[in-house]
């Protein structure tokens, strides 16, 4: 630990809760002088108090102190709360930086909060970073996934500490990267959360598929997950979901899992992540499905209002179909999580082009290997697939892809059907498969939908067999008119 001093602190963290504690204590830890600020010092104390002995902490009171501590550029991370919070801070300390000086924001700030900061410290001279952090507050100390957007010269000054500080993937490479411009780096850190929430809903569904249809129990769906983790949908959520299954609560004896309150909580990312790809006019199905899904869970007094609506009760499967069963719910499951992943891509492609971020969609795929939460293996392939073909218009469309989901369809529609017929919700493996069969269609009924437009609010339509817009005069006598000159 040092007294604050003049320009010795090579970075800086303000905002000491979980996530900025463990930072900064990663950063000490990897041999870097650390100065550490927090609104109330007491925080401020304890962490050197605490942990001082892990590295070389310069304490500093005050804003002032905290930006003096820091030599040049000083490199400034913000861990609060987003928002208003992020503004305040940032409102804080711009008066007190310099040109060429660096503010990181780490926290879960939406990417148009982002783009607005940047452009502001732009104005100044100052670099605005919007770094997402993946991992929670072990990733934060341990190593986590990191997607940095922002200038090319503050990456330069600043991207030698993330590498260090950064999750390793198996090959060793840090799983960090500079993402793009501005708001491109907390954009692909909610689309990270989005895939997260689609996830999520999945193998929870997979496990209501083995629980209800095979009749399996929390500890022998464990033994599942545990398996399947140990094939392609190896992945940090299988893996955690094998140990979650085979846990049993202290307290009544029961499977731990029993003993939650079926109704999933959500802090906005996921939701972020909708609204935004509607804008961008991107179909992200699967998130989607995966947020109302925990929507509906958290409406308690509507879903006990419904309880008694009619619907199939049947008795599980006999062991031998059963462990078939297991095996179509693995197939559909992959091939879901492709889906979904899939259009997480298309947006992140969508949002690269309408913001000019120039993102590289492989190195995504690269920095999430390690530390984030959707880590899983396939995602060594992702990233081969799009550096193979950086132009690949859907990772559905890669053929390594392609033949995996498409031999796994049989499975997934069987798994589908079956769900509709023992009444178990499956939005989001439904939706995936939806989305599949929509993409590869070679018409759809929206050219019934474009027609009912073009009635009854004129509209209008192109045809299929000629060039123009036409619409047709449906109220006297449906001759067709070209609208477009």
């Amino acid at each position: 630990m040092s007294d604050a001093m003049s320009g010795t602190a090579q970075i800086g963290v303000t905002g000491l809760a979980v996530m900025g504690r463990n930072l900064a204590r990663n950063l000490a830890r990897h041999g870097h002088t650390v100065a550490v600020h927090n609104r109330t010092g007491a925080r401020t104390k304890a962490l050197v108090e605490e942990f001082g002995k892990e590295g070389d902490f310069v304490p500093a009171g005050t804003p002032r102190e905290f930006v003096a501590a820091l030599e040049r550029p000083r490199r400034l991370v913000v861990m609060v709360k987003a928002g208003e919070a992020t503004d305040a801070v940032v409102g804080e300390f711009a008066p007190l930086l310099e040109p060429g000086d660096i503010v990181v924001d780490g926290g879960n700030a939406h990417f148009s909060d982002t783009r607005r900061r940047e452009e502001a410290l732009r104005e100044r001279g100052v670099h605005f970073v919007g770094a997402g952090v993946s991992g929670g507050e072990e990733g934060a100390l341990h190593g986590p996934s990191i997607m940095p957007g922002g200038s090319d010269e503050a990456y330069a000054a600043l991207g030698p500490l993330l590498e260090d500080i950064a999750a390793k993937a198996h090959d060793g490479a840090p799983c960090t990267a500079h993402i793009g411009p501005d708001g491109a780096g907390h954009f692909v850190k909610m689309v990270h959360n989005g895939i997260e929430y689609a996830d999520m809903q999945l193998i929870a569904e997979a496990y209501d598929m083995l629980r209800a249809v095979a009749g399996y129990a929390p500890a022998r769906a464990a033994e599942v997950f545990r398996t399947w983790n140990t094939g392609r949908l190896d992945s940090y959520l299988v893996g955690i979901t094998a140990e979650v299954l085979a846990h049993t609560d202290a307290a009544t004896g029961r499977p731990f899992v029993d003993a939650v309150a079926d109704a999933a909580e959500q802090k906005g990312t996921g939701r972020w992540t909708v609204q935004t790809a509607l804008d961008l006019g991107v179909p992200v199905s699967g998130i989607a499905e995966a947020v109302f899904a925990r929507s509906l869970s958290g409406h308690t007094g509507l879903r006990e209002a419904a309880t008694g609506l009619p619907g199939p009760h049947r008795p599980p499967l006999g062991e031998r179909d059963a462990a078939h069963f297991a095996d179509q719910v693995e197939q559909a499951l992959y091939a879901s999580k492709i889906t979904s992943y899939a259009q997480g891509w298309n947006m992140m492609r969508a949002a690269s082009e309408e913001y000019g971020w120039n993102i590289d969609l492989g190195t995504v795929a690269a920095v999430w290997r390690g530390g984030c939460i959707i880590r899983a293996a396939f995602l060594d392939r992702v990233r081969a697939a799009y550096d193979a073909d950086p132009a690949l218009p859907t990772l559905l469309a890669d053929a390594e892809f392609a033949g995996e989901t498409g031999a796994a369809q049989e499975a997934w529609r069987a798994v589908v059907a079956t769900a509709v017929r023992y009444g178990v919700p499956v939005p989001g493996l439904s939706a995936a498969l939806a989305s599949y069969d929509a993409l590869r269609a070679d018409r759809l009924p929206a050219a019934l939908t474009q027609a009912q437009r073009d009635y009854f609010g004129a509209h209008a339509y192109r045809r299929t067999d000629r060039p123009g817009v036409y619409h047709t005069l449906w109220g006297q006598d449906r001759s067709e008119v070209r609208t477009d000159g």
